[in-house]
């Protein structure tokens, strides 16, 4: 009378092995590449708008973190090109303390050194930039 079924059931839980599954120090790794990375490309525009040594000098530390992180794939840069405004400055220091931040938090959970005091050099130095250009305003 009925047709039997084919497929299975919408309620039926997936064997375990259907799909893959990382690591808590995998997934830390990708979170922790993408805070970096994150915080490499507010480095970079921040370059563009103020070139500095010191900025190119993290840059590089951040591209090498991240190249280290993602198995020496090195991670995506990109040319800005803005105006220079000020206020625009201080939030853009703003943003990177707050990444670095986050990179600070998830490198100590994972126990990387280098990262947790890369991360917090750029806190310390974006905070004093933020600083700097929030009196100039």
């Amino acid at each position: 009378m009925y047709e039997p079924i084919r497929t299975t059931s919408a309620h039926t839980l997936p064997d375990v092995a259907d799909f893959p599954h990382r690591s808590r120090e995998e997934e830390l790794d990708i979170q922790l590449a993408g805070h970096l990375s994150a915080l490499l490309a507010v480095t970079d525009e921040l370059r563009t708008l103020r070139p500095d040594p010191a900025l190119d000098d993290a840059a590089e530390q951040l591209s090498g973190a991240v190249a280290r992180l993602r198995q020496g794939a090195p991670p995506v840069r990109s040319a800005v090109a803005a105006a220079i405004h000020e206020p625009r400055l201080a939030a853009l220091h703003q943003r990177a303390h707050a990444l670095a931040g986050r990179a600070l938090v998830v490198a100590a959970s994972r126990a990387d050194t280098a990262a947790a005091i890369l991360a917090a050099r750029r806190m310390e130095a974006h905070e004093a930039g933020r600083r700097e250009y929030a009196t100039a305003a």
